[in-house]
């Protein structure tokens, strides 16, 4: 049984800016090659298909276009929804898909109910709310790794009825993975991280919400997404992993994406960047620029971008030293929303910290806005169902 497992598709993602749409296409048009060149049985995306909960016009004509060309391959496709997605929106019509081999798993009461692939099972988790979830799945903890511990539960017992290899599909982020600055933090008051032993049975665990490909364990492993959104992934391979499962472990390849425009992130003072020959590669890459000048030079980014055209991001830095001036990406890298709100209630009050209690107003805050969510698209579910007469 041959898998693809990709994720992180983040269609209508913008980079500084600048529109991905055509990268993202680029990217869909060497899956579908791949798949055909291939003979594979299955793409799997593990998440963030779409960029946003109301995605645009055009990213949702893209992912029109590209399932309908996966499947003329012959290939079966199964989806489940991720954080930076509306499940009830990605989830419409699901049912009525599956009969063409399109599988949409978007809802906590899907879980446990395989995609049976004939020589494999596969066994799409979408991405749970974790206030909203755990009561529906019976979990111990209201938190990311007692909310898929719950799911898992529920895919184990219907495991012990298969004898043929099985996958678990996830968006969540695992204990001892890698993160990059273009990934939106899924956790509240440190909650979000879940440990590796939670995949344990399966033969292999296809996740996505981590922008790095990477592997935690045989049979763990991150796609990453195949398209870079930050320059923290200027040094990373994008691809989709090729999965053959068998008796054994399974084998698993990266197969590199094509690359639209290489990132580079160059740094020196403006006479240098702009007579160094050494660094001609980077005149057709997206670059950010960290100038080390003295003294603030005029005209820079005109200048820089004369011989760099696709500059997008300017930085003025001490001499070996600190940023002077970062970009507000820069700023936030790494902070959360409440560390954000923190941050600016010590700016407003001229330098007076919040509180243990203020930060845990916050925390809640913000618990409460991601749970009413979640619970309006549950309810749309549940409204949907109710209204067609499904169980």
């Amino acid at each position: 049984m041959r898998l693809i497992h990709t994720s992180d598709w983040h269609l209508g993602r913008g980079f500084h800016g600048v529109g991905l749409l055509g990268a993202q296409a680029h990217y869909l048009d060497h899956l579908v090659d791949l798949v055909t060149a291939e003979g594979v049985d299955a793409v799997l995306v593990s998440g963030d298909i779409y960029d946003r909960a109301l995605p645009s016009p055009d990213a949702v004509a893209l992912l029109d276009d590209a399932l309908a060309r996966l499947l003329s391959t012959g290939a079966q496709v199964i989806m489940s929804s991720g954080n930076h997605d509306s499940a009830i929106r990605l989830g419409f019509g699901s049912r009525v898909m599956e009969h063409a081999g399109l599988h949409i798993r978007t809802s906590v009461d899907s879980i446990g109910r395989p995609v049976d692939l004939g020589g494999a099972v596969v066994y799409p988790i979408p991405y749970l709310e974790p206030s909203v979830a755990a009561p529906v799945l019976g979990a111990d903890e209201r938190t990311h790794a007692g909310v898929l511990r719950a799911a898992m539960s529920r895919i184990r017992a219907d495991m012990a009825y298969r004898q043929v290899p099985s996958v678990a599909m996830a968006h969540s982020f695992v204990t001892g993975a890698t993160t990059s600055d273009s990934e939106r933090d899924i956790s509240v008051g440190g909650l979000g991280a879940v440990p590796l032993d939670v995949f344990a049975d399966v033969s292999y665990a296809a996740l996505g919400h981590l922008h790095g490909h990477q592997a935690l364990a045989d049979g763990v492993r991150y796609s990453g997404s195949p398209v870079a959104m930050s320059f923290s992934e200027t040094d990373h391979v994008k691809g989709s992993i090729l999965v053959d499962l068998g008796s054994g472990q399974p084998g698993c390849e990266l197969v590199p994406a094509p690359v639209e425009r290489r990132l580079a992130r160059l740094r020196g003072t403006l006479p240098e960047l702009l007579a160094d020959r050494s660094l001609d590669w980077a005149q057709d890459a997206w670059c950010q620029v960290a100038l080390t000048d003295q003294a603030r030079p005029r005209g820079a980014m005109a200048r820089i971008r004369a011989r760099f055209p696709h500059t997008v991001q300017l930085e003025f830095a001490a001499p070996g030293g600190d940023l002077a001036r970062r970009s507000y990406a820069a700023r936030i890298a790494g902070r959360t929303d409440v560390d954000l709100c923190c941050d600016f209630l010590q700016h407003v009050r001229g330098g007076v910290d919040t509180t243990p209690g203020e930060r845990q107003v916050l925390s809640s805050a913000f618990a409460a806005a991601a749970a009413n969510r979640a619970e309006h698209e549950g309810e749309g579910q549940v409204r949907v169902r109710r209204e067609t007469g499904a169980a």
